[in-house]
């Protein structure tokens, strides 16, 4: 077909429509109305071309952020050993009739000083670690009767000379899991070493403490709103000359918090040393390292020492309970 007989023939159909919509209609509204009518069913009836629709990535799924884990976090239950729960003062176990009792080929070093009816020194194996146990109550020293708090701690002999050049070194790593809590600050604590030496000049014990390291608890809220120790303060409670005792005999003084349960590792050395200001007099010194922090101090009146000797354990509890986790001790002296 040619061209131009397609175009006569477009026109043609065209015209058949428009006369058919005028005679059907009853005037030009309706016809318009119609008209329209039919245009908008073929435009419903007439499916859109589909329009490309921009690639959307797979949305990125982030990872969980880590979560932080606590100060001092504690094992898993499996793995702790913690006392827990209500107690008693006393319990079987604890009703030593000696107070050397210990346990065959211990892993801390020292001989056992055991005043405490709670519990015997025993030792506990966490995250395939080998700990010695150390657990004290308030009123549970059933070995002395002249109101001496309960201990179970290790005694190391002592260095014997006050040469310069002596001295005993201990090391070991400790974890606190609770110390002594009473209703006064000044009652608080326990102590997990002392240094001890002897003096001339009188004053003071038989076997004078030098200085004690004191843990106090401090308290923070867990997880079911409960107040609980979850860290501790450590104090060197210092005498200010031999012998001395009570707040006018020593000061106490704040060394650094170390977490609940969290090893911590220690140094204790007692000794002699030459003054490097004056080479006549000596030093007597006990220098602590706590947790990677030095605390050095001079002892007073370094010419009556005639000694210088370590404990460590779990001595102290006025009120509540403690106790304290010791391995990897060790101990040597030298004598000048």
């Amino acid at each position: 077909m040619k061209k131009n007989d397609q175009i006569n023939l477009k026109k043609a159909f065209v015209l058949t429509i428009s006369l058919f919509v005028f005679v059907t209609s009853c005037g030009k509204d309706d016809a318009v109305a119609e008209e329209q009518a039919v245009i908008e069913e073929i435009e419903k009836t007439t499916p859109e071309p589909e329009q490309p629709q921009p690639e959307t990535p797979d949305p990125e799924v982030p990872e969980p952020d880590p979560q932080p884990e606590p100060v001092g976090e504690m094992p898993e239950p499996s793995q702790s050993d913690e006392d827990i729960g209500a107690y008693t003062t006393c319990t079987p176990e604890g009703q030593n009739t000696v107070r050397t009792k210990d346990i065959s080929n211990p892993v801390n070093v020292g001989s056992a000083d055991d005043r405490s009816c709670y519990a015997d020194y025993k030792e506990s194996m966490i995250n395939d670690k080998v700990w010695g146990v150390y657990n004290i109550t308030a009123g549970s020293n059933h070995m002395d009767t002249n109101g001496l708090q309960p201990r179970i701690e290790r005694s190391l002999s002592r260095s014997q000379t006050n040469t310069v050049g002596s001295y005993a070194r201990f090391t070991g790593v400790v974890r606190i899991l609770e110390t002594g809590k009473t209703n006064r600050d000044s009652d608080d604590g326990t102590y997990i070493m002392q240094a001890k030496g002897k003096h001339t000049g009188g004053g003071g014990s038989a076997d004078p403490a030098i200085c004690l390291y004191l843990a106090k608890p401090v308290y923070g809220t867990d997880s079911e709103g409960n107040q609980v120790q979850v860290s501790f303060n450590i104090f060197r409670e210092q005498i200010n000359f031999r012998g001395g005792s009570g707040s006018v005999g020593r000061d106490i003084v704040f060394l650094k918090n170390v977490a609940k349960n969290v090893e911590t590792e220690i140094v204790l050395e007692v000794g002699f040393r030459a003054d490097p200001n004056d080479p006549t007099k000596k030093i007597h010194y006990a220098d602590a390292i706590i947790g990677g922090t030095a605390f050095n101090w001079n002892i007073p009146e370094p010419e009556k020492g005639t000694q210088s000797g370590i404990r460590y354990g779990a001595y102290r509890v006025k009120g509540g309970r403690a106790q304290i986790r010791w391995r990897n001790t060790t101990y040597n002296k030298v004598e000048k």
